[in-house]
């Protein structure tokens, strides 16, 4: 669905002649379950709506299939041009119920901008652009000139549609179809005043599109002053998805850390989204994440563009496993490969809350919401279950691993996550395991070995280090190795404490001999895999 636009047919397809399909190079199918949110659908397919065959086939090697139910109430409404006000749960397939229709009107043969897709962040304008021709988190001089050659369709932020608009850069005055998703953000106050003022700039005859979650009492507002008997469409039997198990857990502020340690050493993740209530926040637990010897990328709105849209890319990407962000992202990002979202901040409003769970779980698949509840969120966590009408449960001991990841063939689950240098200890001491005398335990060391401290784990850890092959070393990725030498500098002054202990004890006349080999002495911290924690 690269470039549908730029289709010149306008012949319907027949259902008959399915021939074509024959060409297609759709992705590998997703085997993984999906619940009822995308499932419970009345039998009709894309090949029954009449849609270009160019767009069809763009449709199916896009991987789109059937059409969940959102996308097959507001589709054929769309087409027959009249202006929609639907309503549907996160990650339902809302995007392509409008980009469909919208790609479905466009002229190609017309040399001017014909839809107008409306989102609140760059992230997002960014993610709807993959499907076409586009202009939105990007620098101004960029759109000048891609706006100089013909553009169908413009998906961008209300401010720098404005501010193209008003620069006469993008003519809407032949704009027929208006579409906004998020549509309870972009009408709120902060956004309020410059929606009245883009509109001004398209024709009067225009269909209207709105798309949201949630839509609070300002959207009524906006449907009796701009839109014409919209058909409305209202999903929502219940507002929180399915496929997402929720648990809080209660901890002290400064037990969070810790907690999030052990979520990361427990839960099986595929990708993670830790959100937080601030920037400043954002940045600090991200560096805290890192010091554990986690991969992670964090996102916040203080950010320079380009490096907003580098991290947002290398995480759709794959390349890191946790990203920590604030409510920048809590809106409209489908990333399918996320599985568990933690709220290391709970929200104030059961709005946020549903957005921010909707990262996971997406368009019917399973996912974890856990969220970390301090003595001073517990009004907010009772008004968000009574407002949302669902129940958030107590983190139980063991998290069924069904709960949130899909089950695969084989039944082969993938480990919890482990810093590389986790993985190098673990080969170690499986070794020493393998090497240890089977009659009994290993015998204890000699007195100077135990006085000495030698061989430390840094230095073990440089040895296996040394081991590698040069195939190996290359398969790690610069922040991998980055982390391995930070975790080498955490275990070389861990062992500068446990000899300063030594020695001061040495100096009290307190035997060294007494301490089994690898006990911190008390007092100090012992190294857990990634996390000080007191003994």
């Amino acid at each position: 669905m690269s470039q549908p636009a730029t289709s010149s047919s306008s012949t319907p397809s027949n259902n008959a002649d399915s021939s074509w399909k024959s060409g297609l190079r759709p992705p590998p199918k997703d085997a993984r379950p999906q619940t009822e949110d995308v499932t419970a659908t009345k039998g009709i397919e894309f090949e029954d709506m009449f849609l270009r065959r160019e767009l069809l086939m763009g449709i199916f090697e896009a991987g789109f299939e059937n059409p969940s139910p959102i996308q097959e109430e507001a589709i054929p409404i769309a087409l027959a041009k009249r202006d929609v006000l639907a309503r549907a749960k996160n990650g339902t397939g809302k995007t392509a119920a409008f980009v469909i229709p919208s790609l479905q009107q466009v002229d190609v043969h017309k040399p001017k901008i014909q839809a107008l897709l409306l989102v609140p962040t760059r992230e997002l304008a960014l993610q709807t652009s993959q499907v076409m021709v586009t202009t939105g988190g990007t620098t101004l001089k960029d759109d000048i000139l891609r706006l100089s050659e013909t553009v169908h369709v413009l998906v961008g932020t209300p401010g720098r549609i404005l501010d193209l608009a008003g620069k006469g850069v993008a003519d809407l005055s032949e704009c027929p179809v208006f579409v906004m998703d998020e549509a309870d953000k972009l009408l709120s106050p902060e956004f309020a005043p410059v929606m009245e003022q883009l509109l001004s700039f398209l024709p009067a005859d225009r269909q209207v599109m709105l798309f949201s979650a949630t839509f609070p009492l300002i959207v009524k507002d906006f449907k009796e002053k701009h839109m014409k008997s919209p058909y409305e469409i209202n999903l929502m039997d219940e507002l929180t998805l399915r496929g997402v198990t929720q648990y809080y857990a209660y901890v002290e502020e400064r037990q969070k850390v810790h907690c999030l340690n052990t979520l990361f050493s427990k839960l099986q993740i595929n990708q993670s989204i830790i959100f937080c209530n601030s920037t400043n926040r954002v940045e600090l637990l991200a560096k805290k994440v890192t010091e554990l010897g986690y991969s992670c990328f964090y996102s916040h709105a203080k950010m320079l563009q380009s490096h907003r849209n580098r991290v947002f890319h290398d995480f759709r990407n794959g390349v890191c496993r946790n990203l920590v962000c604030s409510d920048l992202l809590t809106r409209g990002i489908d990333i399918q490969a996320v599985n568990v979202v933690i709220n290391f901040d709970f929200p104030k409003n059961s709005e946020t809350y549903l957005h921010r769970i909707g990262r996971s779980g997406r368009f019917g698949h399973l996912g974890l919401a856990i969220n970390l509840v301090t003595y001073e969120d517990r009004f907010n966590l009772y008004k968000i279950e009574q407002e949302l009408g669902t129940e958030i449960q107590p983190i139980p001991q063991n998290i069924d691993r069904g709960l949130y990841v899909a089950p695969s063939g084989g039944e082969e689950t993938q480990a919890p996550q482990r810093t590389p240098q986790q993985t190098v200890l673990s080969q170690q001491q499986q070794t020493q395991q393998q090497q240890a005398p089977r009659n009994g335990p290993a015998p204890p060391p000699p007195p100077a070995a135990a006085a000495s401290g030698l061989p430390t784990q840094s230095q073990q850890l440089q040895q296996q280090l040394q081991q590698l092959t040069p195939q190996q070393l290359q398969q790690l990725t610069p922040q991998q190795r980055q982390q391995l030498l930070l975790q080498q500098q955490i275990l070389q002054q861990q062992q500068q404490h446990i000899v300063a202990a030594r020695q001061q004890q040495q100096q009290n006349g307190v035997p060294v001999q007494q301490q089994q080999q690898g006990q911190v002495p008390r007092g100090q911290p012992a190294y857990r895999g990634g996390v000080p924690v007191a003994r």
